[in-house]
């Protein structure tokens, strides 16, 4: 039955790359947040797990995107625990190569029972406001959407089904200055949203899981992954006249696949994979992806 399983959500989402365009998760690091995946069993004797992980991913306009994470759980007692996040994007395409740092996270998570808490900030590490040739790049080559965001969220279990739910707010906005009509005729910039200040609205994340025991060291948990934009995304014209971006809110609906391998009781591996159903009509913050696979690796102390 475990078999079927893997091998039926394995195909869906094999067969899900060739046909649509997803938001593969609020941007670099919000959806894979520790306090935000599934849940792991915590290996006795441990109080705190270090974990550094890559991610590639094909994005709109033929741009190819990895991202990178150095991630600190740690545990204060039994009920409280801190998490902090470093992140890193580079995307390339259209002979535009960037690279940088994206964003810091640092999230504190409260369980005094079968449901958790988390609240926490996203720190951004660049403005969004990189150019070439003295013309400003869209959000699509951005390592950071350039957002100070507030995060909360719930977790719990009901029989061995997780629920996760989170909020991303925007507190401030970025400095980006792109506007497709400043480039020349026939450049491929004039096919990009124009997103001169940019105002983005906030994020809701439901991702259900359940996680499936697959032999005596791995684990394997599909899951779904719904990220609703909460409205309508905003730019300003040459003439500072506020535009709104038609189709940039609504549901965008992800399949998941998450496999853990225990190395040994201090060691873990996890790669994961996943693709859409369902996406908004319009995405101008660069986020779009055909499809994300990531691997990680982490080490208990």
């Amino acid at each position: 039955m475990q078999k079927s399983i893997f091998f039926s959500g394995f195909l869906l989402i094999l067969s899900s790359y060739q046909t649509v365009n997803s938001q593969g998760c609020s941007d670099a690091g919000f959806c894979s947040m520790s306090s935000f995946k599934p849940q792991e069993k915590q290996g006795p004797g441990f109080k705190d797990r270090l974990r550094v992980g890559f991610s590639v991913g094909k994005a709109d306009h033929a741009i190819s995107v990895s991202g990178q994470y150095l991630e600190l759980n740690k545990k204060i007692s039994n009920q409280f625990s801190v998490d902090t996040r470093i992140t890193s994007l580079s995307q390339s395409g259209n002979a535009v190569s960037s690279f940088g740092l994206s964003d810091i996270y640092i999230n504190g998570n409260y369980k005094p029972g079968k449901i958790g808490f988390t609240l926490g900030a996203k720190i951004p590490l660049h403005p969004a406001d990189r150019t070439k040739n003295n013309l400003p790049l869209p959000m699509d080559y951005q390592s950071s959407l350039g957002t100070f965001d507030l995060l909360a969220g719930i977790g719990f279990t009901i029989k061995k089904i997780q629920l996760n739910t989170a909020l991303q707010q925007p507190l401030t906005q970025n400095s980006n200055l792109f506007m497709a009509a400043d480039y020349p005729n026939g450049s491929p910039f004039q096919t990009f949203q124009s997103t001169s200040r940019f105002k983005r609205k906030g994020d809701v994340l439901l991702r259900i899981s359940y996680p499936l025991n697959l032999g005596s060291k791995l684990v394997f948990t599909p899951g779904i992954l719904s990220i609703y934009h909460l409205g309508l995304d905003s730019y300003r014209d040459k003439q500072g006249i506020k535009k709104e971006i038609a189709g940039s809110d609504g549901l965008t609906l992800n399949s998941n696949l998450f496999f853990d391998y225990a190395i040994n009781s201090r060691q873990g591996l996890q790669f994961s994979i996943g693709a859409p159903f369902q996406v908004r009509d319009n995405r101008p913050d660069g986020l779009t992806r055909k499809f994300v696979a990531g691997l990680e690796y982490s080490i208990r102390f």
